[in-house]
């Protein structure tokens, strides 16, 4: 493992107690940042700072993403158990149920949308006051190759994420004179709870379309998140970096 030189580094991530949030807060803590783990799932929350505690310092913060005040508070209490926050890897969100456009229910579209789009919103803006007072900071949201191609069968999931690419360059252009970095990933699937979401076929589906003839892993994803948040990056903000074994074409 090449060891990125996070140390001094406080770090918030959102879906931080599972899948690929918890698999970049394990790489963040091995690179010497200290982590606070927001997410909605308490158990989970308790199983990996029990997991991760023995890494590096772990600060657990349960959290609805979708609730603005909420959001502003886990902000706050991570800074001051933390001392404060300069990185922010905004990584909660759901695949949503599979169906055509014009079938989709209502609550299903209305509640992908909420979680990856307005949540990750909700947290940059809480989190970006306290990166301005120190004129310091790195925001990695994690977007998704079908935010780029538009999976057929998951169209609230493919705007949600499209969404997220669109904030992350208006972002990353408000606050290149400041030295906070705002970068997403558009990665392809991974195996995680999410799949569990999703039907079989759509599966099939996304794995048929990758070059590489499989799935990306949890660690090539944190491997360059640790990077993206590391002060060697320098210059680029407002960018999309793809993981998708081959199948970006733009």
């Amino acid at each position: 493992m090449n060891r990125i030189d996070l140390h001094g580094r406080s770090a918030a991530i959102t879906g931080g107690a599972q899948g690929i949030g918890k698999a970049i807060a394990e790489r963040l803590l091995l690179s010497g940042a200290q982590v606070a783990l927001w997410d909605l799932d308490e158990a989970a929350l308790n199983a990996a700072a029990a997991e991760l505690g023995a890494k590096g310092r772990v600060h657990t913060q349960p959290l609805d993403v979708t609730d603005a005040r909420a959001t502003e508070v886990a902000a706050g209490e991570t800074a001051r158990a933390l001392g404060k926050i300069d990185i922010l890897v905004a990584s909660a969100g759901i695949a949503g149920p599979n169906f055509k456009g014009w079938e989709y229910p209502l609550d299903a579209w209305q509640r992908v949308i909420e979680i990856n789009l307005y949540g990750v919103y909700l947290a940059c803006r809480a989190v970006i006051p306290y990166m301005l007072r120190e004129s310091y900071g790195r925001i990695v949201n994690i977007a998704s190759i079908a935010g780029k191609e538009g999976n057929p069968n998951a169209s609230a999931y493919s705007a949600s994420k499209a969404g997220v690419i669109a904030l992350t360059k208006s972002l990353g252009k408000e606050l290149a004179g400041q030295n906070i970095a705002v970068n997403c990933i558009t990665p392809a699937a991974c195996r995680t709870r999410i799949f569990e979401q999703i039907t079989q076929e759509h599966i099939d589906y996304m794995l048929a379309k990758i070059p590489r003839g499989r799935f990306v892993e949890l660690d090539e994803i944190a491997s360059m998140v640790a990077w993206l948040v590391s002060a060697e990056n320098s210059y680029t903000t407002g960018a999309v970096f793809d993981l998708s074994g081959g199948r970006a074409t733009y």
